[in-house]
């Protein structure tokens, strides 16, 4: 029993880590949020037209800019806690942390693009939010709240 113990505690451990990121860190926010109303796009229209291939590509994709934004923030904490004055190693650590970030995040919206890509279901959306202006307006004020957790994150947190 003590196996599954220590193996419950590690899985809480993770979803403490993602829950900071959560938090404390606008660049996973923005990218959680973008993947959020991508794949609500395509899970609720059927707009796009995607093999379980493609759409396993994109949750990939997605899951390595989350994960690298983890492991920036991670490495960002760890150079912090290791020197609280200035370094070049510490700055070559998070910057180095960073570009991976936006390297993964760049080459998952060229994933992306090369994915959907499809002029027809961009004609589809224009027509559906034509024909139907009261779900233009709420995804436009879907915006709202995303944009409030994404600049001001947790409302709970001291300022």
């Amino acid at each position: 029993m003590n196996e599954y113990k220590k193996l419950f505690r590690s899985f809480t451990y993770a979803f403490k880590g993602i829950g900071y990121v959560i938090r404390h860190e606008r660049n996973f926010r923005i990218h959680l949020s973008c993947i959020a109303y991508m794949f609500s796009i395509l899970c609720f229209t059927d707009w796009f037209t995607l093999s379980r291939t493609d759409f396993g590509v994109l949750i990939v994709a997605s899951a390595v800019v989350l994960s690298l934004e983890i492991v920036n923030t991670a490495v960002e904490n760890a150079v912090n806690l290791a020197s609280e004055e200035y370094t070049e190693f510490g700055k070559v650590a998070k910057d180095a942390a960073a570009g991976a970030v936006l390297l993964g995040a760049i080459f998952a919206v060229l994933t992306g693009i090369a994915i959907l890509f499809q002029p027809k279901a961009f004609i589809s959306m224009y027509e559906y939010f034509k024909e139907n202006l009261l779900m233009l307006i709420l995804l436009v004020l879907s915006i709202i709240p995303m944009s409030l957790f994404i600049f001001w994150g947790n409302p709970f947190k001291k300022r």
